[in-house]
């Protein structure tokens, strides 16, 4: 019997740990990666563009001690949400399993809940229900990285960074609504 898979890089159905889909097979290089890196992106970023921190409304709030300066945030979202996709990326590069689909099910979930904060909390300037939106995301995101870490520690790695500073915004947020 002839084994027909191949390894990675090279042409054929599927070396182990290779691309499984169409969707795998695209995302599976460097032109995946930066795909997936855009996306994560421009996804995270398109709220606070619809309707971010330059309002009147937020301007007029009396900003918490810890409050870091604006320009910060771009800089630590822009590197929060490109080192999400690579983990991403690394997931779907993993063999697939139950895990997997698991993992990046979670991710969407948490990643829902992230982009539901900013309109939450500049766009309807409900800071409670801000707060209990970010609670939430620091718990489903707290289990993602578990689930991750089940099919790649690299992976998983990637994103303490990211659940460090959602623990921080929550503290903050908390402050916004306490003072105002």
């Amino acid at each position: 019997m002839t084994d027909t898979t191949t390894t990675r890089g090279s042409s054929g159905p599927r070396g182990p740990g290779g691309p499984i889909s169409a969707l795998d097979d695209r995302l599976d290089g460097l032109v995946g990666l930066a795909a997936l890196i855009l996306a994560v992106n421009v996804a995270g970023a398109v709220p606070a563009v619809l309707g971010g921190p330059d309002s009147a409304w937020f301007a007029a709030l009396t900003k918490p001690a810890i409050y870091p300066p604006s320009w910060l945030f771009g800089v630590v979202w822009t590197a929060l949400f490109t080192l999400s996709a690579v983990a991403v990326w690394l997931l779907v590069r993993a063999e697939p399993s139950a895990a997997r689909r698991l993992a990046l099910g979670a991710f969407v979930l948490q990643f829902a809940f992230n982009v539901a904060w900013t309109p939450t909390f500049f766009a309807f300037q409900r800071i409670a229900a801000a707060l209990a939106i970010i609670v939430v995301l620091a718990v489903l995101l707290a289990g993602t990285v578990a689930a991750f870490a089940r099919v790649d520690r690299r992976a998983a790695a990637l994103l303490v960074p990211y659940l460090a500073w959602v623990c921080f915004a929550a503290v903050l947020n908390y402050r916004f609504l306490a003072l105002n």
